[in-house]
């Protein structure tokens, strides 16, 4: 069988996708599949480069080069395609892409159409969660807890900053946080400790979104639980990303590589049952199927607020998602063998239906 990884893309995230791409290519049992390399470049351009048979030496052997008169180039290379030229039979896509236009549901559906099989969570799952702003509402919904928040929309700040800034600090205390509402890996997000850095947050969030959310900024650690299965569905011990300062950016997290994880997570065992639990219950409520990654925060009283839920973690080799895994037993090749399976199984049931 063939595995499409479809990896890169427009998205902030783009050299995220690259590393997790490769680590997924490196674990990939090649007795059983071939990789056929499909890479969207930063303006979007679709390249499909070789079918391998192995994996490559390095992550930057995926940053796929092509020359536009259709001469062959040195290095890895690939000719550039229509997107809809990726439809085969016999293959399932693993749609390795982060960020919008990766996991918030436009891929999905566009492998809808195509009718191909793909590993993940679907179109409205990837929607919702993609969207921290329609995530809250829905948790809320199901009596999940949360930090406090509010939502701003950027014609709204632009109206009346004033008002803006009343709501917020009327609502929230110093410090909060501010995410563009549809963007992961901390991409966008600012600590704000009084109304100018708030002002200047919101400024930088809307570089990436319309839309804002403000959160109630508390001292508390970072949980995290690996969540896999459709119907059927499993979950890890949890995880802790272990602060040494006080907000882990995006450089942090996947330049720098500086942060450090406790696996499991040094916490009271009720406290564990009751994240997995958690876990379980918004990937459910969200319609998740494939995989997901649910991230808590846990203070010094040992209360639990749900963060995110992300629909296609980060799959470096120092990512949380194999790693969580991994301490369950579960290694990394055979954790994507039961992602394609889980995909298949997912496109085989909604066949069936009329």
């Amino acid at each position: 069988m063939k595995i499409i990884l479809l990896y890169g893309g427009k998205s902030p995230e783009h050299d995220v996708a690259i590393l997790s791409a490769f680590s997924v290519i490196s674990a990939v049992y090649f007795d059983y599949y071939q990789v056929q390399l499909i890479y969207i470049d930063k303006t979007g351009q679709w390249v499909k480069g070789p079918l391998l048979t192995e994996a490559p030496e390095t992550d930057e052997a995926l940053r796929l080069t092509w020359d536009p008169t259709g001469n062959v180039v040195e290095g890895f290379s690939g000719r550039v395609i229509s997107p809809g030229d990726i439809k085969e039979d016999n293959a399932i896509v693993f749609p390795v892409l982060h960020g919008p236009n990766g996991e918030d549901g436009t891929i999905q559906g566009f492998l809808e159409t195509l009718d191909m099989p793909y590993i993940g969570a679907g179109v409205m799952t990837s929607a919702c969660a993609m969207d921290k702003i329609m995530t809250k509402y829905i948790l809320q919904a199901a009596g999940i807890p949360q930090v406090p928040y509010v939502p701003v929309l950027k014609n709204q700040w632009k109206e009346n900053p004033k008002q803006i800034f009343d709501k917020c600090e009327g609502t929230l205390l110093y410090p909060m946080f501010i995410k563009p509402a549809n963007m992961g890996s901390s991409v966008g997000i600012t600590r704000a400790e009084n109304r100018e850095e708030l002002q200047n947050a919101l400024q930088e969030a809307y570089r990436y979104d319309s839309r804002a959310l403000v959160e109630q900024g508390i001292d508390a650690r970072e949980i995290e639980v690996a969540v896999l299965g459709n119907a059927d569905v499993r979950t890890t011990l949890p995880g802790e990303v272990v602060k040494e300062v006080a907000f882990y950016d995006y450089n942090a997290k996947y330049i720098d590589n500086t942060i450090q994880m406790a696996i499991p997570a040094e916490i009271p065992e009720e406290v564990m049952k009751k994240a997995r639990d958690y876990a379980k219950s918004a990937y459910t409520m969200l319609g998740g199927s494939g995989l997901s990654r649910v991230d808590f925060f846990l203070t010094n009283k040992n209360e639990l607020f749900l963060n995110e839920l992300n629909t296609m973690p980060g799959f470096t080799e120092f990512s949380m998602y194999p790693l969580l895994w991994e301490n369950m037993g579960l290694k990394y090749g055979d954790l994507i063998e039961e992602l394609i399976q889980l995909g298949k199984k997912r496109y085989e049931q909604q066949a069936a239906f009329e």
